[in-house]
């Protein structure tokens, strides 16, 4: 694909898992919108939601494969269709592309190989294989890698170096803290400095709030690479694991993180279209969503192109 896609304003997908819980997703354990994946009862919802964001205007969308980590599928006993897994999640978007007859693209979700919103501590080679595993598998099927919610420089060096080798195109999301640092106390500019590659296709602020997004906008500018966000909704600054998120069996009914975090149902799609266009106006081209962000939203932002 051609490396300069995000220097023109696109157009990125909004939370896939509460839009699917929104929609009657009974989520297990704590596979969340993995469990769309699993069960082949939600596979159309699946794609319906895919087709929702793409129908608002969206030029990209996010393979629902961020809870499919090995990880989580060994915590809850489903680890022997990891494979499956992943590329259901992969053929699932396609098929979505495929009905809409649009030329949007897919990215393919990699996200953290452990927790969320937390540092992985783990050994640099432990963390290079969890990654090539399930990039290796979803990359026949994806236009990009989108590195999904990093919240260290470990990860992020980790899965750099395994998408360079592969030669693939990829979107870097930092998760942020209200200090403007990733969990491991790096800066953006830090991260750009040292990690970036030729593949790199731009830097995103990934599940962070509104104002966290305006406080860090000006230090991505200056990186001198497209930037933009994938925006969450929660109504903490900064999301942290919650025990019942990580200890729930695998045969129970799964937490909707909204019981926990919460959700500013306060953010219309006209506000955060507006505030979208500040950050616009800053320089941001690549503008998308993440938790409770949903196709109303995308559609707002769609007027921005």
């Amino acid at each position: 694909m051609d490396l300069d896609y995000f220097k023109k304003v696109k157009i990125l997908d909004g939370g896939l898992g509460q839009e699917l819980l929104s929609r009657g997703l009974i989520s297990k354990g704590t596979l969340w919108s993995t469990s769309a994946v699993v069960d082949e009862k939600y596979h159309q919802l699946l794609i319906d939601v895919h087709l929702s964001f793409i129908e608002s205007g969206a030029d990209v969308i996010v393979t629902n494969n961020f809870s499919s980590r090995k990880f989580r599928l060994i915590q809850n006993k489903i680890d022997h269709k990891y494979k499956y897994i992943n590329e259901k999640a992969c053929e699932l978007a396609n098929k979505a592309r495929e009905l809409s007859k649009k030329n949007i693209l897919i990215a393919g979700s990699l996200p953290p190989q452990n927790g969320t919103y937390v540092a992985d501590e783990r050994d640099i080679s432990n963390i290079k294989k969890d990654f090539y595993e399930q990039a290796k598998i979803i990359q026949p099927y994806v236009d990009f890698f989108y590195l999904d919610v990093m919240s260290s420089a470990k990860e992020i060096e980790a899965a750099c170096e395994i998408t360079e080798k592969m030669n693939m195109p990829v979107l870097v999301g930092l998760h942020l803290k209200k200090n403007g640092k990733l969990v491991s106390g790096e800066t953006p500019s830090e991260i750009v400095k040292k990690y970036k590659t030729n593949n790199w296709l731009g830097l995103i602020g990934a599940c962070i709030s509104l104002e966290i997004i305006n406080d860090s906008c000006t230090e991505m500018k200056n990186s001198k690479i497209p930037f933009g966000f994938k925006a969450n909704l929660w109504k903490v600054d900064e999301p942290t694991p919650v025990n019942s998120f990580n200890k729930a069996e695998h045969n129970e009914i799964g937490p909707n993180p909204n019981d926990v975090l919460g959700c500013r149902n306060e953010i219309t799609p006209k506000i955060f279209c507006d505030f979208a266009k500040k950050i616009k106006d800053k320089g941001a081209t690549i503008l998308g969503g993440c938790c409770n962000i949903n196709p109303s939203h995308i559609k707002a932002l769609a007027s921005l192109k």
